[in-house]
């Protein structure tokens, strides 16, 4: 029942819409994370917003990859739908990474707020490792989101109107 859900609503499928909210979920959250990891005073005004959104994130990625295995079933198997579906797959572990960072960020604001009262501030090299593992995780989503974004848009449009299809890693004479 549940891949049928993931499969066409109206008559359409699933897929695009998913990805779409996806598309835009998974990069803001990871900015807000990053900015979080790198503005004290921003991550104590968002308090449990990045965290939320690497959550509605994790959440969406596999919805993404469900409705997407459901549409594969009705399209031509081409080399640049299983480019796609490959990059797809990893994913997943970045916005893995940008929960656990974002929890560790929610941990650490805490920390900052009741460390000016009773609770001894924990070390300097704590933020740093934060703002690097942020970082990290940051631009590893986001580049895979964009990566995959352009392979699906690729895989789609390769055959309308002349456009040449190209995973974008191969130059063309």
């Amino acid at each position: 029942m549940f891949e049928a859900l993931l499969d066409t609503i109206f008559g359409l499928p699933v897929h695009p819409l998913v990805v779409h909210a996806t598309e835009v979920v998974v990069p803001t959250a990871a900015l807000v994370v990053l900015v979080a990891a790198l503005w004290p005073r921003f991550r104590r005004w968002a308090k449990f917003l990045p965290l939320l959104l690497a959550l509605a994130a994790l959440v969406l990625v596999p919805l993404a990859t469900e409705s997407g295995q459901a549409l594969e079933k009705r399209v031509s198997e081409t080399a640049l739908v299983e480019t796609h579906t490959e990059m797809a797959e990893g994913l997943l572990p970045w916005v893995a990474g940008l929960v656990v960072v974002a929890a560790l960020l929610l941990w650490w604001n805490y920390r900052e707020i009741v460390g000016r009262t009773s609770v001894a501030r924990a070390p300097k090299w704590v933020a740093i490792v934060l703002v690097v593992a942020a970082l990290g995780v940051a631009t590893g989503t986001t580049v895979q989101a964009i990566r995959i974004g352009h392979s699906g848009a690729a895989s789609v449009w390769s055959e309308v109107g002349g456009v040449p299809a190209s995973t974008g890693g191969e130059d063309e004479d």
